[in-house]
């Protein structure tokens, strides 16, 4: 029997469930081929530790090792495929994301033999059926020396693949690990073409290879979704939430109709998932509300419509986003915003605008990140043209929540910096959420601070908005407040601890 062993490097970040392993050792195992995984992330026990994923590899003795690999991860995989090398002789195949946004900058790695570019379902079973590369789609290999790129198949039919392997997971770990949030995804694809996001690169992809982009965003129909929630709700404990990891969960009314219809039929545990500001309606909201949904969480990335139409490639204003978390917020649905500071051509203006829209929606939460250029995205290139990447930080960073690989100017650097760090003092000083206006008046010593004098307050300007938190909680007034990780400020009439992410 054919034997793989998948590596997932996912250190320093959130822990995350790779459907794409999942969806292929489902496939794999239908056909006959023995799965084993990996899993490296040190919350899960399992840190970068050479000499167990030694013993385990030799262990396993796989046909071929396929790494699953996301760009901050890169350096990690790589470090783990160079130390195999030297005591195992398996073709080491690199697979996921970066592979496929840089197929030549992954091949030129000579502890990386193929790649998988695209969706590696078929791919990898061809693969293993066959043994050797050539000729089978979506591969890439080197032939004396050249580096070949076979073409890509049609985008698959999701529907009739296996059901998704969650045994090769310790799967009830995670569950525990993330305190019982369980990740599900009931699409692939997306009908948006946003510079910052991988989309747009794979729609160019399979273009380009004769595939029409409307077979992109493929959907599971309601009933599989459903048969997948009453499979982890009978094989596994300690379920508090689902968490619909899909671009645009609620892109497809008719859908969420049918599914708001049966959900609630199997169980009354709540789900959050992602909508679209500029779609978003009173329908929507409904039959999220009927199905139990907790959260609806939207991805607005800036306030500024500067940004969001010439950087970003968002087309939605304001008043879209304004008008969406009205109709959520009148439904009931507890919303999320996520939003993202530092990004290429960014003034203070620009980043203030984000911080004041956030201001006049008043979400229920928001998330913020750095802006990270990933390769092979239009995002990229405008950033790269710019002259606004620091190249050396960007592969020293694992995650895009700690630090940022973007110059912007010593200016905006050390603004990005003090939002970075209060980024719920500057929502409540603009939300004027306090009496006395102390947060906003925190936010104007803040703003003339050099970054000499701002690197040696940090610690007092922390402890004095605790002081002023403080006072807000005991005199019962709203304001956000950091919880559950470091990049998400929660209004303080949030009471639920059991809704984290």
């Amino acid at each position: 029997m054919k034997k793989i062993l998948f590596i997932y490097p996912n250190l320093y970040a959130q822990i995350g469930f790779n459907y794409g392993i999942s969806y292929i050792s489902g496939l794999l195992k239908a056909n006959n081929i023995e799965t084993h995984l990996l899993n490296i992330n040190e919350k899960l026990g399992y840190p970068l530790d050479h000499e167990r994923i030694k013993r385990d590899v030799l262990s396993i003795k796989p046909d071929i090792i396929g790494f699953s690999v996301l760009t901050n991860q890169f350096k990690y995989a790589i470090e783990m495929a160079s130390g195999i090398k030297q005591y195992y002789d398996a073709p080491i195949l690199f697979g996921g994301i970066h592979p496929t946004m840089d197929p030549y900058g992954t091949m030129v790695e000579k502890s990386v033999d193929l790649i998988c570019m695209g969706e590696g379902e078929e791919a990898i079973l061809e693969l293993l059926q066959k043994g050797a590369p050539a000729t089978i789609k979506n591969l890439g290999y080197r032939t004396d020396d050249n580096i070949v790129l076979e073409p890509l198949r049609p985008f698959i039919d999701i529907n009739k693949l296996p059901f998704k392997d969650y045994t090769i997971f310790d799967f009830q770990q995670m569950i525990d690990a993330k305190d019982g949030w369980v990740g599900l995804m009931a699409s692939r694809g997306c009908p948006f073409r946003c510079t910052y996001c991988l989309n747009h690169k794979i729609m160019k992809l399979y273009k380009e290879n004769g595939h029409l982009p409307k077979y992109y965003l493929r959907r599971h129909s309601v009933d599989q979704i459903i048969y997948e929630i009453e499979y982890i709700l009978k094989h596994y404990k300690r379920v508090k939430m689902f968490i619909f990891d899909d671009d645009i969960f609620t892109f497809d009314k008719a859908w969420l109709k049918e599914f708001s219809e049966k959900y609630r039929e199997v169980t009354n545990i709540g789900f959050v998932c992602n909508a679209h500001a500029r779609i978003f309606d009173e329908d929507t909201a409904t039959y999220l509300k009927n199905a139990g949904c907790r959260i609806v969480k939207f991805g607005l990335e800036s306030g500024s419509n500067r940004i969001r139409k010439n950087v970003l490639n968002r087309h939605m204003t304001n008043n879209d986003i304004e008008k969406a978390f009205n109709i959520a917020h009148r439904f009931g649905l507890h919303t999320s915003a996520f939003v993202m500071i530092g990004l290429p051509h960014e003034k203070k203006e620009d980043m203030l605008e984000t911080i004041k829209l956030l201001a006049r929606i008043k979400p229920g939460r928001f998330r913020w990140s750095l802006f990270f250029p990933f390769i092979g995205t239009k995002a990229y290139d405008i950033a790269k043209e710019a002259n606004q990447i620091d190249f050396k930080k960007i592969n020293e960073l694992d995650n895009f929540t700690d630090d940022t690989c973007m110059d912007l100017g010593e200016e905006e650097n050390l603004l990005v910096d003090k939002i970075k760090n209060q980024f719920c003092l500057f929502v409540n000083g603009y939300s004027n959420l306090d009496d006395d206006g102390k947060y906003f008046s925190l936010i104007k010593k803040i703003e003339i601070m050099d970054r000499v004098l701002w690197d040696k307050e940090k610690n007092r300007i922390k402890a004095l908005v605790d002081g002023i938190d403080k006072e807000m909680k005991e005199k019962g007034l709203v304001h956000y407040t950091v919880r559950y990780n470091p990049f998400m400020g929660v209004r303080s009439d949030w009471e639920d601890d059991s809704l984290s992410s």
